[in-house]
């Protein structure tokens, strides 16, 4: 029988215990200590913890990777993503500052122990070619595997990779074993994709599960209303019962990241952020188990 605690176990991602920071700004890096992020993730009951690479930067100059690994250790955090490298499948300049970060990262992720390594597409709406895009993740998702970690790509409405089908597609035609698919509910309701599909996803090609919640409709651009409308868990329009449901039924078991992003939740103080995420967040996935 599956275990239920460890089903039931929560990652509260980056922008959950960033504070008063946001995609949308030309500086991405929180004025919050590390040490207080990870505190508060604690305290709130998380057991797992996510971390721009800009962030871990900082926190790594000041207490080195050992240093942020014993915090980690400390407070109880035993699954640990990171994120934040841009233009993975680019050339030329860009893809020149991406490799010196890749290195980071993927130097961060073995000496931290990382679960995975979370990446997005493209959103500028170039051309992009299938074929280099898999060789490109092929590519990474092994850098990730040598480093013991597993690489996933979220899917974005907005960007060459829309749905959890484009990403399924991508990660599939990669075939890289340590590659998969992050699949963050908002994305889902906003592309319009049923949550009954998730079930028939593989669970091979499931790396991370991110919960949120919002409005039944969208307010400004869909960049605008993800980054700054978001609600806590069942406190928006979205089935989250019937997409955790769906989630099992494909064996998904955790750890259940909690992504909330909004200009309501970067107000409150960290400790009081990851509290609220991570009750709301509670409460759905039970709600969910016994539907």
């Amino acid at each position: 029988m599956e275990d239920m605690a460890a089903a039931d176990e929560l990652l509260a991602t980056c922008w959950t215990t960033a504070g008063d920071a946001a995609p949308t700004r030309a500086d991405w890096r929180s004025p919050v200590p590390l040490r207080e992020r990870i505190e508060a993730a604690a305290a709130a009951g998380f057991t797992g913890f996510g971390v721009l690479a800009v962030d871990l930067a900082t926190a790594e100059r000041e207490h080195g990777l050992s240093g942020v690994r014993a915090m980690l250790a400390d407070n109880g955090i035993v699954h640990v993503e990171l994120e934040g490298l841009p233009d993975w499948w680019s050339s030329g300049p860009a893809r020149a500052r991406s490799d010196e970060l890749r290195r980071f990262l993927l130097t961060a992720a073995e000496a931290l122990g990382a679960r995975h390594v979370k990446v997005t597409p493209d959103t500028s709406g170039a051309r992009w070619e299938p074929g280099r895009w898999a060789d490109e993740f092929t590519l990474l998702a092994g850098q990730a595997a040598d480093a013991g970690a597993r690489l996933g790509i979220e899917f974005l409405p907005w960007s060459n990779i829309r749905t959890v089908h484009d990403a399924l597609r991508l990660v599939e035609e990669a075939g890289h074993p340590a590659g998969g698919l992050v699949v963050d509910v908002w994305h889902v309701e906003r592309a319009g994709t049923p949550p009954d599909e998730l079930a028939a996803l593989p669970l091979r090609r499931i790396v991370g599960v991110e919960l949120d919640d919002a409005d039944g409709e969208v307010v400004g651009t869909l960049f605008e209303d993800t980054v700054d409308r978001r609600r806590y868990c069942g406190e928006g329009s979205f089935d989250l019962a019937g997409i955790i449901t769906a989630l099992r039924a494909a064996g998904w078991s955790g750890p259940w990241g909690v992504e909330i992003l909004s200009t309501a939740h970067r107000r409150l103080a960290v400790r009081e952020a990851a509290a609220r995420a991570a009750a709301t967040a509670r409460e759905v996935v039970a709600a969910a188990r016994v539907r």
